[in-house]
C-alpha cells in the first residue's frame, strides 16, 4: 500500500526539525570544546594539519605523549561529526521543494561555513594560535550557532513574508541592541586573546593590549547591552507586544545576566580555566536566545503569533 504524500511530509518535517536542533547544539558544543583546546593549553597538541603529526592522522603513541595531542585530536573529530550533521541539514532543507529558495538556500550555510571552519582551524595551527585567527576562529563559531538559530526558526515559521508585530521604534532598539552585541562578542574574543589564556605554555602570542583596560572596556560594552535591553524591554511592556516576543526578551534579559554574573566572577576570581569555559558556553547562549528575540520581531504568521492582523 502507498503511503499518502502527507504522512511522508509530515515525517520529513519530524526528521528536518531534529536535524537542524541537533545542529544548533553540536555547533555550540564545538564552541565549548574549541575552548577546551584553548583553555587546558592543546592549540599544539597537535603539530600540523590536516593530519595530526607527520604522516599520522591520530596522536603519535610515546612515552612522553600528553593529554593535549588528544584532546585537539577530539576537537577535530568533533568537526567531522558536525560536518556530517551539516550535510543531513542540507540535504533535508535543500531538497524540500515545498519550501521557499531562500529557505532552501539558507540550509547551506552550516555545512559551508563547517568546512570554512575546519580551514580556519587548520591555518590557526599552521600560525602557532596568532589570537588574531583564533579569534576569527570564534566569531565564525558564534556567526553560525546564530545561522543554525535562524534556521530552527524558520523552518517552523513557513514561508509567507515577515512582517513586524511590534513599532519602529522597538525595530530602531533592537537593531542598536544587535550592534551592540557585535562589539561586545568582538571585544570579549580580543580580551581572551591579551589574557593568559591567550596562547598554549610555549607558544604564547598576545595582543599587544593592557588586559585590565580592554576587559574594562569590554565590561563597558556589556553594561551599554544591558541599558539598551532594559530599554526594549520596558518599550515591551508598555506596548501591545506579543506573548511571543515577551517570553524571548525575559529568556535574553536572563542569559544576558548570568553571563554578567559569570565575567564578573571570573574576572576578580583569577580567570579560572572552568568559569572561563562557562562564559564561553554562555557566549553561544547569548547568541542563541539574542536571535531567536530579534526574529520574534517579525513574523510570518501573524495569527499565530498573537498580533493584530492590520
Amino acid at each position: 500500500m502507498t503511503e499518502p504524500p502527507t504522512d511522508r511530509l509530515a515525517r520529513r518535517q519530524r526528521w528536518t526539525r531534529r536535524a537542524l536542533l541537533v545542529n544548533v547544539v553540536a555547533q555550540g558544543v564545538l564552541v565549548v570544546t574549541g575552548g577546551a583546546v584553548r583553555l587546558t593549553g592543546s592549540g599544539l597538541g597537535c603539530s600540523t594539519w590536516p593530519q595530526c603529526e607527520p604522516g599520522s592522522f591520530t596522536p603519535a603513541l610515546h612515552e612522553a605523549t600528553s593529554l593535549h595531542p588528544f584532546i585537539e585530536f577530539g576537537n577535530r573529530t568533533l568537526t567531522g561529526f558536525l560536518v556530517l550533521i551539516a550535510l543531513t541539514v542540507a540535504v533535508l532543507v535543500c531538497t524540500d521543494r515545498s519550501r521557499s529558495r531562500s529557505y532552501r538556500l539558507l540550509g547551506l550555510a552550516p555545512v559551508l561555513g563547517v568546512f570554512a571552519q575546519a580551514v580556519i582551524g587548520g591555518v590557526t595551527v599552521l600560525f602557532h594560535l596568532n589570537p588574531a585567527v583564533v579569534g576569527v576562529h570564534l566569531l565564525v563559531s558564534l556567526a553560525l550557532v546564530a545561522v543554525s538559530t535562524v534556521l530552527v526558526v524558520r523552518e517552523r515559521a513557513g514561508d509567507s513574508p515577515a512582517l513586524p508585530v511590534v513599532g519602529q521604534r522597538l525595530l530602531s532598539l533592537a537593531r542598536l541592541l544587535t550592534a551592540v552585541a557585535v562589539a561586545l562578542l568582538a571585544l570579549g574574543v580580543v580580551v581572551t586573546g591579551s589574557g593568559p589564556h591567550g596562547g598554549d605554555d610555549k607558544v604564547a602570542y598576545r595582543f599587544a593590549v593592557d588586559p585590565v583596560l580592554i576587559a574594562r572596556a569590554h565590561a563597558g560594552v556589556v553594561w551599554l547591552f544591558v541599558v539598551v535591553l532594559a530599554v526594549v524591554l520596558v518599550s515591551l511592556h508598555r506596548s501591545a507586544a506579543p506573548q511571543a516576543v515577551r517570553s524571548a526578551g525575559r529568556w535574553l534579559l536572563g542569559v544576558t545576566l548570568l553571563q554578567g554574573v559569570i565575567g564578573y566572577v571570573q574576572y576578580f576570581t583569577g580567570l579560572p580555566v572552568v568559569l572561563v569555559g562557562l562564559h564561553m558556553l554562555g557566549a553561544v547562549l547569548l547568541t542563541v536566545s539574542l536571535t531567536w528575540f530579534l526574529l520574534s520581531l517579525r513574523a510570518r504568521d501573524l495569527a499565530a503569533a498573537g498580533a493584530p492582523i492590520a
